[in-house]
């Protein structure tokens, strides 16, 4: 019994992140999910509370799995960048739902906790680096983390100005120029 209810769970994470990805969570539509997932729409009010707190479990799970699987390496910022964009390349959803959240829920607001926690350990981890003289320090470690961050999501599928990038068409040729801009910015 309770594998299926968190296997029902999961697969409506699963529509939920597909859906507001598309749709944002004002264009979202409880009845689609439930339908993607195979489930009845009172399961989704009775494991997640509604629409909203629906949203926000499904973007900790994408975040959560982000900070998880792409740990910064401050020795190694244009690697980072580059596992950024692979994990950016193979869930668009990342960026679309981060892109959501900022939108419907405030570019000025306060950030996500995880959000937030992450940040401030990756700019802990940039600081050390560059007081040891491992990175150069031209760029506040809070402003190089947000270069790193800004340049890992070009061109990557979630991302809408990637588009208007034809010139640069293969995903290679794509992950190459993310890293060597970043190997540029870091240059002592």
């Amino acid at each position: 019994m309770a594998r299926d209810a968190e296997q029902t769970k999961r697969r409506l994470l699963d529509a939920a992140i597909a859906e507001f990805a598309a749709y944002g969570i004002a264009g979202a539509r409880v009845d689609r999910i439930a339908e993607q997932a195979k489930a009845n729409k009172a399961m989704i009010y009775s494991y997640f509370g509604n629409k909203e707190q629906l949203f926000d479990a499904a973007f900790d799970l994408l975040v959560n799995g982000t900070v998880n699987e792409v740990p910064i390496d401050a020795d190694d910022l244009p690697g980072y960048a580059g596992r950024l964009f692979d994990r950016f390349w193979q869930s668009p959803e990342v960026v679309r739902l981060s892109a959501w959240h900022r939108l419907e829920r405030g570019a000025d607001g306060p950030l996500h906790e995880r959000v937030a926690q992450a940040h401030r350990d990756k700019i802990a981890a940039i600081e050390a680096a560059q007081a040891d003289g491992r990175l150069p320090g031209h760029l506040p470690a809070a402003s190089l983390l947000s270069v790193v961050l800004v340049i890992s999501t070009m061109w990557t599928p979630g991302n809408p100005d990637a588009a208007s990038t034809k010139f640069v068409t293969t995903k290679k040729a794509r992950r190459e120029t993310v890293t060597e801009a970043v190997r540029q910015i870091v240059r002592t």
